[in-house]
Formats: C-alpha cells, structure tokens, sequence
C-alpha cells in the first residue's frame, strides 16, 4: 500500500512538472494585430521570421528616421508591445521587437545586432526594455553604448553589476508608481547606475502591466488609474523623448 502511495505521488508530482515546464516551452502563438489598436495610429505591422523572429512596425505615408528596437518583459509575448510601436509611428519612428527564446532577453541579449545592421542606417537608435527586458537592455547598452542614441527603461533598472554612470547615453526611465513587480523603490535605486543626466517621469496610479496588453500580472499592485491615460503619458514621454535633438 505505501508503495503505491508513492508511486501515485511521484506521478503527480511528474505530472505537475511536466504542465509547469509546458507553459514555458510552449509559448502561446504570435499574433500581429489582434490587440494593438491605438487612437490615431497609422502603421504597418508584420511579422519577420529571418534572420531571427520580431515584429516590424512601420510608419505609413512617411519615412522613419528613427529606429526604436523592443525588449519584451520577461515571459511576455512581443505583441503585447505592438500598440507602442503604432502610437510612436506617425512620430517617424520604425519600432522593431524582438522574438527571444521562452520569451526570455536572458538568452539573447544580443539580439539587437542584427536589428540595428538591417535597419539602423541613416536612423537615430534607441533600445528600450520592459521589466527583465529593461534590465538585458542596460546591460546590452553599457557595452555598446556607441551603436545607440539612447536607451529607455519601461519598469526596469540595470542590473548591480551594470554600471552606465559614466555613459554619456541619454536614458528616459519610466517609473509605474503602484509598480509591484520593479517597486518604485528598485527603480529609484537603480538611477545610482545610470547617467547623472537620466530622465525619471512617474507614471501616477499606474501598475507594472500597464507598459504592455498581457493582462494582469502576479504580485502587480492594484492601479489607480485607467490604462489609456497610463498608455497616453508613455506615448508623450517616449515620443518627447526619442524626438529630443
């Protein structure tokens, strides 16, 4: 009888993993266009497959004279930041966001290489991140500070063995101020690491989901405030930001 207890509970305990493993392996379909509509937008979105997956986000009726390249939240679809993408192009900018393995800018952080070969030339770049793809892009930012023309934070600081404090990089941190998951407190700390001359705007009422449409996140705080007013502030800082001579 124990044995057989045992063994019901070590297949459970297979089979509880195996699920838990599944929804990291098995990422959820991408799907371009399905919730990223923005008041005023006009743009083309599709999905490019080489040399690796992203989303290209292009003004329509104008050339770009910006490239804006995306780092995803960890875990978190790159759809989920099309709808900025298509706010920013009647700005002349061409947002592109990469496709990283399990979702994850942790095993990739280079991605942007290829990104800024294909279609940096002539263009003003700046790399953004959103959370775990914040943190990947200040680490990707302080080696290759010379590529970029600025860097964006989105709920994110660098991690504590990147430094940028001698960087002469433009940053724009964005601070969510009923952030649960980056508290205001972790993205505060983190300017110590950043240029003297960093931007911090604080988005008031505003929760660490709302830089992307993924739905509510686990221990995010509870905002106090609606999504589109946070989406417009994040449009103003951004595009305010990117257009700064």
């Amino acid at each position: 009888m124990t044995r057989l207890l045992l063994t019901g509970l070590l297949l459970l305990l297979l089979g509880f993993l195996a699920a838990t493993a599944g929804r990291f392996v098995v990422r959820p379909p991408l799907v371009v266009g399905q919730d990223a509509a923005y008041p005023g937008a006009r743009a083309m979105a599709r999905l490019e497959r080489e040399p690796q997956p992203f989303i290209d986000i292009a003004p329509v009726g104008t050339e770009a004279d910006t490239l804006l390249i995306l780092y995803p939240g960890g875990l978190v679809r790159p759809q989920a930041y099309e709808w900025i993408g298509r706010a920013l192009a009647g700005r002349g900018v061409r947002t592109v966001i990469p496709v990283f393995p399990l979702d994850l800018a942790v095993l990739s952080v280079n991605r942007a290489d290829a990104l800024i070969g294909r279609f940096g030339a002539g263009k003003r770049v700046f790399l953004a991140g959103h959370s775990l793809g914040g943190a990947m892009a200040a680490g990707y930012a302080a080696r290759h500070g010379d590529q970029l023309s600025g860097l964006i934070l989105m709920g994110a600081y660098p991690p504590n063995n990147v430094s940028l404090r001698d960087s002469r990089l433009r940053v724009l941190s964005l601070l969510a101020e009923r952030d649960g998951v980056a508290s205001p407190g972790e993205v505060r700390g983190g300017l110590e690491r950043l240029p003297p001359g960093t931007q911090l705007t604080v988005l008031p009422g505003a929760v660490h989901a709302f830089f992307g449409r993924y739905g509510p996140q686990r221990g995010d705080g509870l905002p106090t405030v609606e999504r589109a007013t946070t989406e417009a502030q994040i449009v103003q800082a951004v595009g305010d930001f990117l257009t700064q001579p």
